[in-house]
């Protein structure tokens, strides 16, 4: 089941959101945990037993780790636990048959053991409040990664209100239309392209593009639901995008585009293995290590691992010497940074070394294709209007417009009276587009 389904939205959700707030207290996170239980099974219901198997691994391993956290043993007790979780991850990566949300859900539980084993917090005694914390529906299949750290008070007392209620929803439904009226239709696209048999090289850089644009609202559009809908069930999980793509230079870039996977590589991987702190030549080795397994979390493909040394390479650029020269030009910092976004998600796209290779040729004209195509130019006037939608979408523009609209008072109540007309217009349009489509694609269902 996907956010984006006629059957969670209008049957799933409603009900779990009517048995959540009529339960009392007590019973609010056992409803929790069995709707999300629900949820993952209603597609992959053999799967279930590797999230439940992960659940009871990281709740006896923390307890152990704890208790002998003065002893030698707790280090080797959570070596053992992450050769666990890591292992099944690296298996069903290696074996192709990919659980939902397993990348997501392994590195939360081992945020949980490590924090656990370093003394930032207390090991749950409490199995079902952790299994809300690994299982937790909103944010199950394309994350944010949250850390234990961020909802542990909120597991055991959260509060709700009619506010974040109406906060979470309006946060909900901008998310859902930015996966259903603009990942969608810029998805039909990239479809197009790869079935076309007149590309040309400007239509290989439209569907670069286009895929750059996908992917984004896409996978941010997940993250807002899922920020949305704990928000209504009164979880604040952290931000997982913001803005990416006005970014000044790649180091900007990642640290606003899935920013608590960066986060969790740079914590639990990149400072223990002593981050900038050690000789250029370590730092150096300490980065690409870094980005390997950024790539390899997506996928154990060759084009992963190409994706995260292509970062991994301009990273190390910036930082010797690249960094000084793009602070001199807003222009040609902005103009760099998009070309590695479309060059890099082009790399993301491929599935295989052959077709990576020819679409990367395509891109510089070695393939012998014309420079234009008469189906680039009818499907440029086709989506020109969504690709400009979406470049727009990618900026803070439309925030800033709201801002400074409310900074009146004949603005502010015309955004009061507006914004819950637009966001029932939004719902009907999303609710059309699925009645009316069958195409659908998820992502993130790849990681």
């Amino acid at each position: 089941m996907v956010f984006s389904s006629i059957p969670f939205l209008y049957y799933f959700l409603p009900v779990v959101l009517f048995f959540y707030f009529a339960v009392p207290k007590q019973f609010k996170n056992m409803m929790l945990f069995l709707a999300s239980l629900f949820f993952y099974a209603w597609g992959e219901p053999v799967n279930v037993i590797w999230m439940l198997m992960t659940i009871l691994v990281g709740f006896y391993s923390g307890r152990m780790i704890e208790q002998y956290r003065e002893e030698g043993s707790a280090k080797r007790l959570l070596v053992l636990s992450i050769v666990i979780h890591v292992g099944l991850l690296v298996y069903f990566k290696c074996a192709a048959v990919l659980p939902i949300g397993i990348s997501f859900y392994t590195f939360q539980i081992l945020s949980y053991e490590i924090d656990v084993y370093q003394g930032k917090v207390p090991a749950q005694r409490n199995l079902i409040r952790l299994g809300v914390y690994v299982a937790m529906f909103p944010q199950l299949i394309a994350g944010p990664i949250v850390r234990y750290t961020d909802i542990n008070r909120a597991l055991s007392e959260r509060t709700h209100s009619a506010e974040n209620f109406a906060l979470g929803m309006r946060r909900f439904v901008i998310g859902l239309s930015k996966k259903i009226l603009l990942a969608n239709v810029l998805g039909r696209l990239c479809d197009i392209f790869q079935a076309s048999n007149d590309k040309s090289v400007l239509f290989y850089w439209l569907f670069g593009i286009a895929y750059s644009l996908q992917i984004f609202f896409d996978f941010s559009g997940y993250s807002d639901m899922a920020i949305g809908l704990g928000r209504i069930l009164g979880f604040h999980f952290p931000e997982n995008f913001n803005y990416p793509y006005i970014s000044r230079s790649i180091t900007g870039f990642w640290r606003r585009w899935h920013i608590s996977l960066g986060s969790w590589f740079r914590d639990y991987v990149y400072i223990p293995l002593g981050g900038n702190r050690v000789s250029t030549r370590r730092w150096f080795f300490n980065i690409f290590v870094v980005w390997i397994l950024t790539g390899l979390w997506h996928g154990v493909a060759w084009n992963f691992v190409i994706w995260g040394l292509f970062f991994a390479v301009l990273l190390v650029l910036e930082k010797r010497w690249l960094l000084k020269h793009l602070e001199k030009s807003r222009i040609f910092s902005h103009c760099y940074v998009l070309l590695a976004i479309v060059v890099s998600f082009v790399i993301f796209y491929g599935t295989n070394m052959s077709d990576l290779f020819i679409c990367l040729g395509g891109m510089i004209g070695l393939n012998g294709l014309p420079l234009i195509s008469k189906e680039f130019i009818y499907y440029l006037r086709s989506y020109g209007v969504v690709i400009l939608l979406g470049m727009v979408g990618t900026t803070p523009l439309i925030k800033m417009l709201i801002v400074r609209l409310e900074q009146n008072t004949f603005g502010k109540r015309a955004v009061t009276i507006l914004e819950p007309l637009l966001l029932i217009g939004l719902m009907l349009l999303n609710t059309a587009y699925l009645v009316d489509s069958s195409f659908n694609p998820f992502l993130y269902f790849r990681f």
